[in-house]
C-alpha cells in the first residue's frame, strides 16, 4: 500500500500542478487515502468552477498513471471504458466561516486516524498536516487515536 500511495501521491501532486497552471486555485488542506481524498481549495475571486478543475485533475491523473494505479473498476465501468480510480461525482461544500474552515481542516487531517491507518495524524505523510504543524496551527502530536475526533481541537 505504501509504495502505491507514494507513486499515486506524486502523480496526484503533478496533476494538481498541471491544472493550476491553466485554472489557478490554492490547496488549503489535503489528505490522500487508499480509497479517497479530501481537500479544501480556494479559487480566485468570482470563480466557482470546481467541477472543471476536478475533471481536469482526474483526467490528468488517469492519463499519467501507470495501469497498476488504475485497476479495479467494476464490469459496468469497464464496459464504458472508464479506467477505474475515480467516481464520477464529488462532494462540494462552501466554507461558511473560520469555525467551519477549522472543523473541515481538522476532519481532513484526522481522517487517516479515523480509518485506522495510523495512530496519529502526524504519522500519515500523504497530507498537508506537516505544513500546518510547521505553521504553528497544530502541535506535532495533534490527532492521536486515543483522543477521538471529538477530543481533537486546536489550542
Amino acid at each position: 500500500m505504501i509504495l502505491v500511495l507514494d507513486e499515486a501521491f506524486d502523480v496526484l501532486r503533478n496533476a494538481f500542478r498541471a491544472v493550476r497552471q491553466s485554472r489557478p486555485f490554492e490547496i488549503d488542506a489535503i489528505v490522500a487515502m487508499p480509497g479517497h481524498l479530501h481537500c479544501i481549495w480556494t479559487l480566485p475571486p468570482g470563480d466557482g468552477d470546481f467541477s472543471t478543475r476536478w475533471r481536469l485533475v482526474k483526467t490528468w491523473f488517469s492519463k499519467h498513471s501507470p495501469d497498476a494505479l488504475l485497476q479495479g473498476p467494476g464490469a459496468a465501468r469497464q464496459a464504458r471504458g472508464e479506467r477505474g480510480i475515480w467516481l464520477r461525482r464529488y462532494w462540494e461544500h462552501q466554507i461558511r466561516d473560520e469555525a467551519d474552515l477549522s472543523q473541515h481542516v481538522d476532519y481532513i487531517h484526522y481522517n487517516p486516524v479515523k480509518h485506522g491507518l495510523v495512530k496519529s495524524a502526524g504519522d500519515w505523510r500523504w497530507s498537508s498536516f506537516a505544513r500546518f504543524v510547521q505553521a504553528g496551527v497544530y502541535p506535532a502530536d495533534w490527532g492521536r487515536e486515543a483522543m477521538g475526533f471529538e477530543g481533537v481541537g486546536r489550542e
